[in-house]
């Protein structure tokens, strides 16, 4: 008979590879599991200092808004206006207030809701855990979603960096002209009271670290605080050396539900006890500037 093989218990320990963290598991993913952001869904606002702000544009989810943007952008509509509110732990807004100004042709006043849409035909990536403001949660075509299984709807969700569309008290959505982008805790009670039509890319800080308004809601008291924006321009109507590119993980892919999987269990050094959860804008598709050649 032969003699068994005792291996020490720390031996095996010893020889275990170490769990990859999260950061690890994007740097990884193959170049297959990356997709590209067309330039017509990529925003470019330039404000007057020179700082620059990208926003992706959701047209999946928002189409009739998306388009509205696009045509707003294109006849240069945003060129002198301003970020006119900021509020602390919640939104940075910014269009005309209130202009007088004509809309360009095409552009559709009265847009429909847009608040969500069919979950029928979208590749939902579920996120596996509870949510508190919907059914389910999950991801799908890139961008965190809440989803109604028996009602058959799907919605984007109000994360942090997220742009959302401003409207008044009446129950309508808004042109698009008026945009806000969130820069506090994620306000999922505004899920499905606002269209939600994109998010920051690039360029959140310069938007977060605005002087706060004093008035109600965050407007600046006085017109002279305001933030003048110099141009708004879809990134296909950028001049080709100075168009930013980006692209997201696919949320379809192996790598991506690894990704979710290491976000709702940490493993890394610093972690001493995992949470075993996660909530579905704590665990953002990650998105990355398009790699040279």
């Amino acid at each position: 008979m032969r003699p068994l093989l005792l291996i020490p218990t720390f031996a095996l320990l010893a020889a275990a590879p170490a769990p990859k963290t999260p950061t690890e598991i994007v740097a990884a993913a193959p170049a297959a599991a990356w997709r590209t952001i067309p330039a017509e869904d990529l925003l470019v606002m330039q404000l007057k200092g020179g700082q620059r702000v990208v926003i992706q544009l959701a047209p999946d989810f928002a189409p009739v808004h998306a388009a509205n943007i696009r045509l707003l952008s294109k006849a240069k509509w945003w060129d002198g206006s301003a970020i006119y509110r900021v509020q602390d732990n919640y939104v940075v807004q910014w269009g005309k207030n209130e202009s007088a100004d004509p809309l360009p042709a095409g552009v559709v006043a009265k847009p429909p809701e847009e608040y969500a849409r069919p979950v029928k035909g979208l590749p939902i990536h579920p996120l596996g855990y509870a949510d508190a403001y919907a059914p389910k949660a999950g991801y799908a075509l890139g961008w965190p979603v809440a989803y109604d299984p028996a009602g058959g709807t799907a919605n984007l969700v109000h994360c942090y960096g997220y742009v959302g569309v401003g409207r008044d008290m009446a129950p309508d959505t808004g042109v698009g002209g008026e945009l806000y982008a969130v820069i506090g805790h994620a306000p999922r009670h505004l899920d499905r009271n606002i269209a939600v039509v994109g998010r920051v890319l690039a360029g959140i800080e310069h938007l977060s670290s605005l002087p706060r308004g004093t008035e109600a809601l965050g407007f600046y008291k006085e017109r002279t605080s305001d933030v003048p924006v110099a141009w708004v321009r879809l990134a296909s109507d950028v001049d080709a050396g100075e168009r930013p590119s980006f692209q997201y993980l696919d949320t379809g892919s192996a790598s991506f539900a690894d990704f979710v999987r290491a976000r709702a269990n940490r493993k890394d050094d610093f972690f001493i006890r995992p949470a075993g959860g996660v909530d579905v804008c704590n665990a953002a598709v990650p998105v990355r500037p398009t790699p040279a050649g």
